[in-house]
Order: structure tokens, then C-alpha cells, then sequence
């Protein structure tokens, strides 16, 4: 009903308008919601995100794949494996601090990771696979 915050689109197979899933904010509302206090490189001290986990945003549209390509608004783009989305707790976080994220604010939508629950997500492989602005998701 209200206007798209995030495209999926590829390997979808519960689109709802025409081959891709459209989702404005209230349905991504709608999926169960998770928290985490985290450190990253953007910001000087640890901030807490909250949204819906990616795996499932990709399992609401019937996604499947073994590549995501995540697209920001200003046409950033990165690929993640699939594979993360279900191995670790990967936020499209919506919330900052309990807050809407403005889109200067690295908003709308932050693909997150939980950075602070192993030592193995504290990489820069890992801080690439963030994408804040996000505006897409293309699963391959």
C-alpha cells in the first residue's frame, strides 16, 4: 500500500507484481523482527539495528539462489553468497537506535551484519558485503 522500499527480483518464486517481490515498509514490519547492538567501521561507537532478518525477506518471495546482489540508492552494489543469509543473523535493518533511518542516515534500509557475535564477521570481507541505502536485491 504504500510506497517500495526494497525490489527482489531473479530467482523469485512468489513474486507479487509481475517476475519481482515489491515490499513497502509495512510489510517488511510485518515479518518477525530482531535486534543487535553491534560495532562497525561507520560509526564511532556501537549502534543497535533492527529489522527483519535477511533470510527471511528471501524466503518470503521464495527466493533461492547461491548469490545476492544487493543495490543501494546510489548505485553501489555488492554480491554476498546466499549462503550468509543463512549462516549468520544478516539484518535488512530498518531501525537505528529505535529510529527510522533517513536516507542520509544510510537509509532507509542497511543489509547488516552482526559484527560483534564472531570474530569472523570482524573483516573487511565481511564489512563489504554491507550495503546501506539499499534499494534492491537481485538473487542469482
Amino acid at each position: 500500500a504504500g510506497p517500495v522500499v526494497l525490489t527482489v527480483q531473479g530467482r523469485v518464486r512468489k513474486p507479487n507484481q509481475g517476475d519481482k517481490a515489491h515490499f513497502d515498509m509495512a510489510m517488511l514490519e510485518r515479518l518477525p523482527q530482531h535486534s543487535f547492538v553491534t560495532g562497525t567501521p561507520w560509526y564511532s561507537a556501537p549502534r543497535k539495528f533492527t529489522g527483519p532478518l535477511l533470510r527471511d525477506v528471501l524466503a518470503a518471495c521464495g527466493a533461492e539462489g547461491s548469490n545476492v546482489r544487493a543495490t543501494a540508492l546510489n548505485v553501489y552494489r555488492v554480491d554476498l553468497p546466499f549462503a550468509d543469509a543463512q549462516r549468520f543473523d544478516v539484518l535488512v535493518a530498518r531501525l537505528l537506535d529505535d529510529k527510522p533511518m533517513a536516507v542520509r542516515d544510510k537509509g532507509p534500509l542497511f543489509i547488516i551484519y552482526p559484527f560483534d557475535s564472531s570474530a569472523e564477521l570482524r573483516s573487511t570481507v565481511y564489512y563489504s558485503r554491507s550495503a546501506w541505502q539499499l534499494k534492491s536485491i537481485e538473487v542469482q
